[in-house]
């Protein structure tokens, strides 16, 4: 049998990718699925294709793959096309557009003044990248459709049950100690926690991991029939936004966000409350940047980041153990992908990536 820690965006589509196999599936979740104390609720998450990093790029194609099959196998839509803008001072469209054309993914480069006539919407200033692939994940869809496929394959969930203790047993099995008293005993378990993963005490080294609360806010379309891109712009600020779904309210609305400037937290710790700072800062950037927009922010959110200090993802195996962190607040996108490698690991089927592994800062 085969445990999964974490029914998350990672962990559920771990769990999903398993029982779909063939194999014995035990999903352990402390809280209820889909609850919003981590990094995987809400209805607007962006996939876009566009990395400064050809591994990015290929493993955005290979996500973009299994998400229609996720799709496929739970009949519900996931992952809706709008494609996606990168732009600032900061941001360099040509070098994005060499690598996207390296790997045959659809792309324009426009300057200044074709893209504002396009989206007469934004005030653009400098050349843009526009790849149509881009789109919005809804993750609280996501982690739902991946829990009951993997439940509907034949999957076991223990809900409401948090993991406290992990033992490596000296015949190569796992035993998981909750905190309600139960003992279950595993071949393989897959630790897939989250912003929780720093608080387990594992027998494995951890690559350093820094647990942040994050702020979203969700702003007002001017004209509710525009159809909004994925934005990602970097210069004075690191912003993304992207259209809000139901997060939004019932209004169309543009999620945008601070990519960094994160304050320090712990899952225990985290206030909910979104930073007067980055509020004002987000909304400054609105006003001058998305006149489309209204700058009051009418609604507002709060997240975890669990990131490493190279912003790759862990992705590990070490004895019966396989560690899943795919963070950073960027891994979203790829979750079925990721679900795939993880049980591939959690099946012996592959050996971990050089770049995930927990040891590569050493």
């Amino acid at each position: 049998m085969i445990a999964v820690v974490g029914a998350g965006l990672m962990g559920a589509a771990t769990a999903w990718q398993l029982a779909r196999r063939g194999h014995g599936v035990t999903l352990i979740e402390a809280y209820d699925i889909g609850h919003r104390h981590g990094s995987s609720h809400g209805s607007s998450r962006i996939f876009r294709r566009a990395y400064a990093d050809p591994f990015y790029v290929r493993l955005t194609g290979l996500a973009h793959e299994q998400w229609r099959e996720l799709e496929d196998d739970s009949s519900t839509p996931l992952l809706r096309t709008t494609g996606g803008l990168d732009m600032g001072e900061e941001r360099d469209p040509h070098a994005l557009a060499a690598l996207l054309g390296a790997a045959g993914v659809p792309h324009e480069l426009l300057g200044a003044a074709e893209a504002a006539e396009r989206w007469p919407y934004i005030r653009i200033t400098g050349p843009v990248l526009y790849h149509p692939d881009a789109g919005v994940i809804d993750a609280d869809e996501t982690v739902a459709a991946c829990v009951r496929r993997a439940l509907e394959h034949g999957a076991d969930a223990v809900i409401g049950t948090r993991v406290t203790g992990v033992e490596v047993r000296g015949d190569a099995k796992v035993l998981l100690r909750t905190d309600d008293g139960r003992e279950i005993l595993a071949d393989t378990a897959v630790i897939a926690a989250g912003a929780w993963l720093p608080e387990l005490e594992l027998p494995v080294p951890l690559t350093p991991l820094t647990v942040t609360q994050q702020q979203v806010f969700h702003y007002r379309q001017r004209d509710p029939s525009v159809a909004w891109p994925t934005l990602i712009w970097d210069g004075y600020l690191h912003l993304y936004g992207l259209p809000s779904g139901g997060d939004g309210g019932p209004y169309p609305s543009l999620k945008v966000a601070e990519h960094d400037r994160g304050t320090p937290a712990t899952p225990d710790t985290r206030s909910g409350r979104a930073d007067p700072g980055s509020r004002a800062r987000v909304s400054g950037f609105v006003r001058d940047r998305l006149p489309g927009l209204d700058p009051a922010p009418h609604a507002e959110a709060t997240c975890l980041y669990t990131t490493t200090p190279d912003e790759d993802f862990v992705l590990d195996r070490h004895g019966p153990l396989v560690i899943v962190s795919p963070c950073s607040g960027h891994g979203a996108k790829f979750a079925p992908r990721i679900g795939a490698m993880a049980a591939d690991l959690a099946t012996g089927r592959a050996e971990p990536h050089p770049r995930f592994r927990l040891d590569r800062a050493g």
